[in-house]
């Protein structure tokens, strides 16, 4: 694969607990190319989230390498990761982790004025038009429902126009209906912006709209599937 979105070189990470350091991930090596959907499974504890964490530059790996575009996290620091991030990546969670005391407009727009676009509240408008919420952008976070809040998440993440989309369980608090709404959102923005996605689910069905399916235990990338997305 040449010039790979996301790439992992014999990456490991230890976090340390009140009981000492704990293994989370033991030499994981993965390329990921541009464009491509990927669905991460695998049991509670198996590592899913604190790799999409490294992949995110959310966290840093103990040992091994992880770079995207060729660019290596380990020669940036922390202001320089948080600026990697603005420019290439957006990172939906299962907690919508929306900012309380700003409207659904004003909670989109973060991201862009932080950036310096002079657009950020008409950019914003249109993608909170784009999930359904062209009603709702004076509402705070309170004012709205689980699924609305996560749609919400959803236009932050997707507004900047990302190459990378990273999502952890962006379902695990939403009832059926509305988590298979807020997917069909999700892989809608993916393939109209052809950005890379990496999707963190225990949910099989979920994982099988992937391109690609990595199956993880004990810390390991255990399987690497081609789906029939």
């Amino acid at each position: 694969m040449t010039n790979p979105a996301i790439a992992l070189d014999t990456v490991s990470l230890t976090l340390q607990s009140k009981a000492g350091p704990v293994d989370i991930l033991h030499g994981v090596s993965l390329d990921i190319g541009s464009g491509e959907t990927v669905g991460i499974v695998g049991p509670s504890g198996s590592g899913k989230s604190s790799l999409l964490m490294l992949m995110g530059a959310l966290e840093r790996v103990t040992s091994g390498r992880i770079s995207a575009f060729g660019q290596d996290y380990g020669n940036l620091d922390e202001d320089g990761l948080a600026a990697f991030r603005r420019e290439n990546m957006g990172i939906v969670f299962q907690s919508f982790h929306l900012i309380p005391t700003m409207t659904a407009l004003e909670n989109v727009a973060v991201p862009l004025e932080l950036a310096g676009r002079a657009d950020a509240f008409d950019a914003a408008t249109e993608a909170l038009g784009q999930v359904g919420l062209a009603g709702r952008l004076d509402h705070y976070p309170s004012q709205l429902s689980g699924g609305e809040q996560q749609r919400v998440a959803l236009a932050r993440a997707t507004v900047p126009g990302p190459a990378i989309l990273l999502a952890d369980e962006p379902t695990g608090n939403l009832d059926g209906s509305t988590g298979a709404a807020i997917i069909d959102l999700l892989f809608g923005l993916q393939g109209r912006t052809e950005a890379t996605l990496v999707l963190v689910t225990h949910d099989e069905a979920l994982a099988a709209r992937c391109s690609r399916v990595l199956r993880m235990a004990d810390g390991r990338i255990v399987s690497d599937e081609r789906g029939a997305a």
